[in-house]
């Protein structure tokens, strides 16, 4: 096999393989029940297959807009005044995506020129340093307070410079299964006040929140949805995350900039998928139950795991479940991961893959978008540790 003549000089020279990607591949070659990566283990809804298999018999399976077909974008826009009271208009400032995190990448890329400094919370979803990276940007960590998780205001608005080009957010926060209140929003709504920072909002899991909060979307607040890059997903929403289908929404002068970069990207989103989206939304009950859908599911997770060493710790939104294990190991919790997953068959993701430097803390995240019988299974083994 022929090699490449000479060193190659990696924009990304600390990236490997994700955490996702190896332990889902460790799961497989050990047989084990697989609550590491964030994917259910049943099926979407047949009227939603029907739909799509409707849609690719009927022909429409050319290029369809750049920016998505208008009847979709219109059933977004349409959703977002319903439930957060914002108006977009769906012509430009909605643009349907491959899929959640290529909304964030190509958000970052829009706007994010070398040297240009992006806050982000820690721990963080593992994309978004090297989407700020790989675009010359210098991410800038604010640490979320453990255990539950909460935000240092006053540290954020310290984190503030002249560089300062944008800040991610995520809300329901995957790992930590936190939300942001009204009040964080006010708050950073109040520190942003007079920058010309944008906020990219990574809101996938806005449907899934549980014990009487609510989501608060910066679609909410004026102040910070007039610079604002909404990012959402139909993966989550609707059970079908390998169809790699998502959302955005941003007003018009910073969506013109994010389809400058869309249309040399990707140019379009798939075309049957999204006309049976365009259809399927029209049953509002399918995203408004799944708050209730999703907390059975995690309060009998936690039913299961009662009388295991493990600590439950808060989970207010997204399909995750924390559990801390200071009481059984004193192993970094990579480590653990990777013995629980061979030698007692079930996987987890260690939340210290999420930071630049693992901390103290003794935590593996579960996923319980899953059948009871998984759940159950799962528990059961977490019960004999």
């Amino acid at each position: 096999m022929p090699t490449y003549p000479r060193p190659i000089a990696s924009k990304l020279p600390n990236v490997g393989t994700t955490i996702f990607t190896v332990m889902s591949r460790l799961a497989q070659e050990h047989n084990a029940i697989n609550l590491s990566q964030g994917f259910p283990d049943f099926d979407c809804a047949k009227a939603l297959r029907d739909l799509v298999t409707k849609y690719i018999n009927s022909g429409v399976n050319q290029y369809p807009p750049m920016a998505g077909i208008p009847r979709l974008r219109e059933r977004i826009a349409e959703k977002v005044e319903s439930l957060y009271g914002a108006k977009y208009d769906s012509e430009n400032e909605v643009t349907v995506t491959p899929g959640a995190t290529y909304a964030i990448f190509t958000a970052v890329t829009a706007l994010v020129q070398p040297g240009d400094e992006v806050i982000l919370f820690e721990p963080a979803y593992d994309s978004y340093a090297p989407s700020v990276e790989v675009n010359g940007g210098v991410p800038v960590y604010v640490q979320l307070r453990y255990p539950d998780y909460s935000i240092d205001w006053q540290q954020v608005g310290r984190a503030i410079t002249p560089k300062t080009r944008m800040i991610i957010i995520n809300t329901p926060n995957n790992p930590t299964a936190s939300v942001f209140s009204g009040e964080d929003m006010r708050m950073l709504e109040s520190i942003l006040r007079g920058t010309d920072v944008v906020v990219v909002s990574d809101e996938v899991y806005e449907h899934i929140v549980f014990d009487g909060h609510r989501h608060q979307s910066v679609a909410r607040f004026p102040g910070l949805a007039e610079r604002s890059f909404v990012v959402s997903s139909f993966g989550k929403t609707y059970h079908v995350t390998g169809w790699k289908m998502g959302h955005v929404l941003a007003p018009k002068e910073l969506m013109a900039e994010f389809r400058k970069v869309h249309q040399f990207n990707v140019f379009v989103a798939n075309g049957p998928l999204q006309y049976a989206l365009a259809e399927f939304m029209e049953n509002r009950d399918a995203y408004l139950s799944l708050a209730t859908f999703y907390q059975r599911k995690r309060d009998f997770f936690l039913e299961g795991v009662k009388a295991s060493r493990f600590k439950p710790l808060p989970s207010r939104g997204t399909f995750f479940q924390n559990l801390a294990y200071d009481a059984i190991s004193d192993e970094r919790d990579t480590d653990l991961a990777i013995r629980l997953t061979k030698e007692r068959r079930i996987a987890s993701i260690p939340v210290s893959v999420f930071y630049r430097e693992p901390p103290d803390h003794k935590v593996l995240r579960f996923c319980f978008a899953k059948s009871e019988e998984t759940l159950a299974k799962g528990a059961e083994i977490l019960c004999k540790i």
